[in-house]
């Protein structure tokens, strides 16, 4: 399995990427910008990742915005989402809106941090 892990907080960031190491291949971005240009730069070589776990909260571009952009470079290459990489939304808040936001966007889970290890694996 190759993954993403979107992740501004470096703890987060380590803590997810130590985990979904143990399942293959994990890279990491820091911010939604560098999100989309690593999902774009994987397309192009034909390696596309099947799981992104990215943060809501983030500078330069935040994960909602890249979840849609995401989504969106996958429909222009042929990739529907249901198809596409399995997107985790994470965030410090629980809060209603972004959920429903998130889901909209096509999202496949939502977790409130600090992440539960245990339920990130086996959602």
């Amino acid at each position: 399995m190759k993954s993403l892990v979107v992740e501004d907080d470096f703890t987060s960031r380590f803590l997810l990427q130590t985990v979904l190491s143990r399942f293959g291949e994990c890279h990491i971005a820091v911010n939604g910008l560098e999100a989309i240009q690593t999902v774009e730069a994987s397309q192009k070589l034909a390696a596309p990742y099947d799981f992104i776990c990215m943060d809501i909260m983030m500078p330069e571009m935040d994960g909602q915005q890249a979840l849609r952009r995401i989504r969106d470079l996958e429909l222009q290459s042929g990739t529907v989402s249901t198809n596409g990489a399995k997107i985790v939304m994470t965030t410090a808040l629980d809060q209603p809106r972004e959920v429903f936001a998130a889901f909209y966007e096509l999202c496949d889970d939502y977790l409130v941090k600090p992440i539960d290890k245990h339920r990130l694996i086996s959602d």
